[in-house]
């Protein structure tokens, strides 16, 4: 969009983005994640760690696949240095505004009305609109319903998330067991964050500390696990969510506002920044040299990618979840998903399989 533009973090700061070197590479995101990496320049969230039954297994992710590997941004950092990285390079922010709505948007030339800090009314004129405003924006409100069709799914599960101030396991940790499932990734060198199976309609008032750090030590299977000031909580929905067509006229659904997955997998920061790329790219081609084929493919584009990693995270919360609890799903699916993990372990295309799709872009 010219003049104006908004972002929305994935998830709302509860889960972190895998930074997959094609999407870095394919949105010039070079520089943007760590800034440091170990001596001998291997990353620690470079293998995986999946504690079966307080049993550690490990996957080499560059290994199986071919090199490539994904590192593991926490999605605030990330969105600060593309914020920093767009005003560097000329572009313009507008903060503190009220009353956004979009007009036009099936004709040759939309606008976007907001009210300032002010309390002035303004109007941008544009040539394309791109709603990055996230699931609640007003982008995707602005579509007539008729336009778009709607999928959605409901996982059945939540996620219970604590920020802490706690030393992060050596490698990114996923842990299956019959009391549920648990995580832990880094969140710096001194801090981590954690996840737990939980109802989906769980109340933060459930979760006070002394369960919070019972249930981590009981599902990690690490019974001296240390404990820190706890310094967020939050329940995540486990939901997925995905619009057809991404476009109505010269508005592009992008990231949130067009598609939303669990965090499992770590692929929504990264179907986001993928969208974004696809319509910087058709925008430039559109814009300097008259080539609007691929404005006219972008929904289609990304929605290929979209639904592959929905797929791969449903697949993969199927298998965690249910290979650990069978509450969830019963004595038979349980016997299956943990058959799909012991694969996993056993089976070198199923590792590699597995790896190409955490590290695809």
């Amino acid at each position: 969009m010219r003049g104006a533009g908004g972002a929305e973090p994935f998830a709302r700061g509860a889960a972190a983005a895998r930074g997959h070197p094609r999407t870095r590479r394919g949105a010039g995101l070079r520089g943007l994640g760590p800034r440091r990496r170990p001596a001998g320049g291997r990353a620690p969230d470079a293998v995986v760690e999946f504690r079966v039954d307080g049993e550690p297994r490990y996957l080499d992710v560059p290994a199986l696949a071919d090199g490539r590997t994904g590192r593991i941004v926490p999605q605030q950092v990330l969105v600060g240095r593309l914020v920093a990285t767009f005003l560097d390079g000329g572009g313009d922010l507008r903060f503190d505004v009220d009353d956004v709505s979009l007009h036009g948007l099936d004709g040759d030339r939309p606008t976007v009305a907001y009210r300032d800090s002010g309390g002035t009314v303004r109007e941008l004129a544009c040539d394309y609109v791109a709603g990055c405003d996230g699931h609640h924006g007003v982008s995707r409100a602005a579509v007539p319903e008729r336009a778009l069709t709607t999928y959605s799914y409901d996982h059945g599960i939540g996620w219970f998330t604590v920020l802490a101030d706690v030393p992060p396991a050596r490698h990114p940790l996923l842990a299956v067991s019959s009391h549920g499932f648990a995580a832990q990734f880094p969140r710096g060198p001194q801090a981590s964050r954690f996840y737990l199976e939980c109802a989906p309609d769980d109340a933060l008032s459930a979760w006070d500390d002394d369960r919070i750090w019972e249930q981590l030590r009981l599902r990690l299977g690490e019974s001296a696990l240390p404990t820190g000031a706890i310094t967020e909580k939050s329940v995540v929905e486990m939901r997925s969510f995905v619009v057809d067509p991404m476009r109505y006229g010269r508005l592009f659904l992008v990231g949130d506002a067009a598609h939303i997955i669990t965090p499992m997998g770590g692929k929504g920061m990264n179907l986001a920044i993928a969208d974004a790329n696809v319509l910087a790219r058709a925008l430039r081609a559109a814009l300097r040299d008259g080539d609007d084929s691929a404005l006219a493919a972008y929904s289609e584009t990304c929605l290929e990618r979209v639904w592959n990693h929905q797929e791969f995270s449903r697949w993969m919360t199927e298998m965690l979840h249910e290979s650990g609890d069978d509450t969830l799903a019963g004595p038979f699916r349980r016997r299956l998903a943990r058959a799909r993990l012991d694969r996993l372990f056993t089976s070198t295309p199923a590792a590699r399989a597995f790896a190409d799709l955490m590290t695809g872009g």
